[in-house]
């Protein structure tokens, strides 16, 4: 089992967590019938109810432990000290702005790995990309900071494109209310932002 982007991960766990979920309503279900009988529950009941139980948090846990690692981007952050990027982009933000950003839109052949690092010079920002539907395909926090040497911390993020896209940048974290016009305008949004070319439909 494996996932290539956030959509298809989010379209499984629609269909899991609504399943467990019709699951966990049973046992409501069944505690809301007993508690309106006048007869009391035999004691037999409770050794299939906790066991019951049980599967319920066996279940719960196991799907998150056999799962984790088909996500797309853990693997891959879990084992970024071996992987080489394919191109990497480096800018800073300041003041509700992007500062020193690359030639836009930013050209990525499908399957390429993007290392993106993002400096922030004095507030908490977020990086975050968006599909044209209004999606978010990936994001990470951008803490401010210097080392001992007085060098901007980094915040940076690998990821691996496998679909045609063009992508929008925006911060994903309130940092006041700069970040807006007066009429509610995005003033962070970067329109076609990133743009991914050469996939087959479906992906790669």
């Amino acid at each position: 089992m494996s996932f290539q982007s956030s959509i298809e991960l989010l379209r499984f766990h629609n269909v899991a967590y609504s399943i467990y979920a019709a699951f966990i309503l049973s046992i409501i279900a069944w505690f809301a019938y007993n508690l309106t009988r006048k007869e009391k529950v035999s004691s037999k009941i409770r050794i299939p109810f906790y066991g019951y139980i049980g599967f319920l948090v066996i279940g719960g846990v196991g799907h998150h432990i056999f799962t984790y690692n088909t996500i797309p981007w853990v693997s891959q952050d879990i084992m970024r000290h071996h992987i080489k990027p394919d191109a990497s982009y480096e800018f800073k933000v300041k003041d509700h702005k992007w500062v020193g950003m690359p030639k836009l839109p930013i050209e990525v052949k499908c399957g390429q790995t993007i290392r993106f690092n993002v400096h922030s010079q004095d507030l908490v920002y977020g990086f975050g990309l968006f599909r044209k539907d209004g999606t978010m395909a990936m994001q990470m926090q951008v803490n401010p900071g210097t080392d001992v040497n007085g060098i901007l911390d980094s915040n940076d993020i690998l990821w691996t494109f496998r679909h045609n896209e063009t992508f929008d940048l925006t911060s994903t974290e309130y940092s006041g209310p700069a970040q807006y016009s007066e009429d509610g305008k995005d003033l962070m949004r970067v329109n076609n932002f990133l743009r991914v070319t050469g996939c087959k439909e479906g992906g790669k």
